[in-house]
Order: C-alpha cells, then structure tokens, then sequence
C-alpha cells in the first residue's frame, strides 16, 4: 500500500511539474494592417504596449527609441529606454556585439531593408512581454533588440518595428528557444476579410500550442541553407487547372550539408506582401492565366502588378484551380490568394516577376492557412482555416 501512495505521490508530483512547465503558452495577437500584419507585445519594465510588423524574413527585432535623430511618424508612443529599469546597452567587448558596429564602447546596429527602409541604433537588452492562452502575460527577460534612433522608410505608423521570426541567432525565435522548443504557427487574416469586419484579428502562437495537426494538414521540409534568416522551401512546380508550370528558381546557395541549387529555391515570408518568381517562369504563369481566365483585361493602376482584370459585382473573378506543389504538400490556393483588389472594379495578380532576386511566397499567399514551423523537425506545415474564426 506504501508503494501505491509513493507512485500516486510522484505521479501527482509530477503532473503538478508538468502543468507548471507548460503553463501559459505564449500567444500574440496579430493585426492586419495593408499587406502587413502586426504583432501586439510589451517592452520594457513597466512593460509599454506597441505593435510591430511579424517578419519572418528578419532576425533582429528593434523598435523606434527616443531620443530620435530621425523617426518616422508613429501612432502610439515611442519607446523611452530611460523609462525602463530593465533596459541595458550592451558593450562593444560583449560577444552579442560580433558581426555589429562599435562606437563609443556601445554596440550599434544598422540594417537595410529591401525597399530601402532602414533602422540603426544601440543593439541593447530589454525584458519583453507577451499574452497567453490562459490570459496571464508572460514576460522573458534579456531579449537582445535594437533600439532604434534612426529610422525611415516605408512603414506603417500604426507599427513601432518589427519582430523578427527569422532563423537566424538574433531572432526572437531562436532567443526564446527554451521557452518555445522551435516552434510557432500562425494565421493570416485574407485582407478582403476586413471589408466584413475591419476590425478582424488572429493570433501567432508559440511553443506547445503551435502544433498544426489534423487531417488536411500537409508538411513539406525546410532546407538549410545561407543565409540563415530565411526560410527555404522546394517548389515543385504551379498548376492551373490540368496543367502544371514546372518551378526553378534563381540560384541562391547550396543547402548546409550539401545538394543542389534547385534545393530551397523559394523562402516563405509573412514581412512580404506579394509573391517573386523568376521572370521566365512568370511569363508561363501569366500565360496560362489569360488562357484560363474569362474577364476583361484592365491596365494595372498602381504599377506594382503585371495582370489585372475587371472584378465582378462581388469584387474578384472566377479563376480555375490554382495550386502550389512544394515537395511532399500541395496547397490550393483560393482566388484572394492569388488576386487582390488594386482598386474597385479592377484586381491583380500577387504573383509578379522578380528579376534574379530570391524567390519568395508572400503573406497574401499564405492567408487561410494555419501555417507552423517546426525548427526540430526542420518542417513547415499547412492546414486550409478561415483564419477569421477562432484563430
């Protein structure tokens, strides 16, 4: 009978372990905001509230900071580091500073952007905090970041940085990796869905309630490769209708432990608004669309677009069968995934030309799926939701 109450003991001892382990999985809300989507978190310590821009096609997260020598106009307020009695600078000797600028004994950082915006600062330390699925915040001390002095560009007011979901080291990812063992999903709101309800949000889940599971969920791999931020993977080929547009890409680099070029030719990122696909490859697509497609032609109104046609009442088009094979996971794409309203009455294919720049499957792509990424298992996975409800 001892030897019952011992292992009835230890069980409940351990299950207690257990659930204080796992408690308050970290969960962020995400907000539609153009061809962007923002990440609700606090920074700080008393933690300031401020949205920025989910980027998995970026490792280090920053945020605008005062005093400005150049800030672009932001909504809510801006980040005052002397505010905060967590907040820390971190010295040119510190091994965080490698691969960054000196200056004064304080660690600076500069990035560019591809549509030349542009950040530079203090690469410094700060406690962050997130909301939970049981609603109690949950705060993670030490988190480098940067802290912006001068910044410009293109983006929104409504945001203060960017997150970044990238693969890299100085990712939020990889920097809470104890906390969230490699793993988030997340859930793209289709911008048409907020003409519905403008004030639609999901959710970016991280650690053990990122888990996609089900049985319309289809996997593909992730492939290594440099450099790190990104995450690539294989596009086989884009079909329409019966007919299928075999996919090579722009070579980048040779995947880490060897393999071809071929290998992770495209990179899926929620920072990027539209789809990049090698010019040649385009004109195919484009091609078999006006085959396809019973609708007026219309001349592109903003010039970011190649085709464009006139809507119907209900603001789209019909389109045939659209899909993405990557290895081993074919995604169907619906009609907002690959068209969108450039202004009323005409919409646009997200699918354009990229020159030789890296191949890249954009958010308006990805809206409507719960999309996870599994860095253990070196995996992305795919389930079809209406991102609308409940996520």
């Amino acid at each position: 009978m001892n030897a019952l109450q011992n292992a009835l003991y230890q069980s409940f001892s351990r299950a207690s372990f257990l659930k204080k382990k796992y408690v308050n999985p970290i969960q962020s809300t995400l907000i539609p905001n153009g061809g962007e989507y923002l990440m609700k978190i606090s920074i700080g310590t008393p933690p300031i509230e401020t949205l920025v821009i989910a980027d998995t096609g970026s490792d280090l997260t920053w945020t605008q900071c005062k005093p400005c020598v150049d800030c672009f106009k932001q909504l809510g307020p801006i980040f005052n580091p002397k505010n905060s009695c967590s907040y820390k600078t971190i010295g040119c000797n510190n091994k965080l500073c490698q691969g960054f600028i000196c200056n004064n004994n304080t660690c600076n950082y500069e990035v560019s952007y591809g549509d030349q915006s542009h950040t530079m600062g203090d690469l410094s330390i700060e406690t962050f905090t997130f909301a939970s699925t049981s609603g109690q915040n949950v705060s993670i001390p030490n988190i480098v970041f940067g802290c912006g002095h001068d910044n410009g560009g293109t983006f929104p007011n409504a945001t203060s940085g960017i997150i970044g979901l990238g693969g890299g080291n100085a990712s939020i990812v990889n920097q809470m990796h104890q906390q969230i063992k490699g793993k988030f999903s997340y859930c793209l709101i289709p911008l048409e869905s907020l003409l519905d309800n403008s004030n639609a949000t999901s959710h970016i889940n991280f650690g053990n309630c990122a888990i996609v599971s089900g049985p319309d969920v289809v996997s593909t791999p992730l492939i290594k490769k440099e450099p790190s931020t990104f995450y690539y993977l294989n596009l086989k080929g884009i079909s329409v209708g019966n007919r299928t547009i075999e996919f090579k890409s722009s070579p980048i680099s040779p995947p880490v432990g060897g393999g071809g070029h071929d290998q992770g030719n495209i990179i899926i990122d929620s920072g990027t608004t539209l789809t990049y696909v090698p010019d040649t490859f385009y004109l195919n697509l484009e091609a078999m669309l006006m085959l396809s497609i019973n609708a007026t032609k219309k001349d592109d109104p903003s010039s970011s677009f190649g085709l464009c046609y006139e809507s119907n009442e209900n603001g789209t088009i019909d389109v045939p069968k659209i899909v993405a094979h990557f290895t081993n996971a074919d995604l169907e794409l619906s009609t907002s995934n690959i068209f969108t309203q450039a202004e009323e009455g005409i919409v646009c294919l997200t699918i354009v030309p990229g020159g030789n720049q890296i191949s890249i499957f954009g958010n308006l792509a990805q809206a409507n799926f719960l999309i996870g990424y599994d860095l253990k298992a070196n995996k992305v996975s795919f389930k079809p939701t209406d991102c609308t409800y409940k996520y």
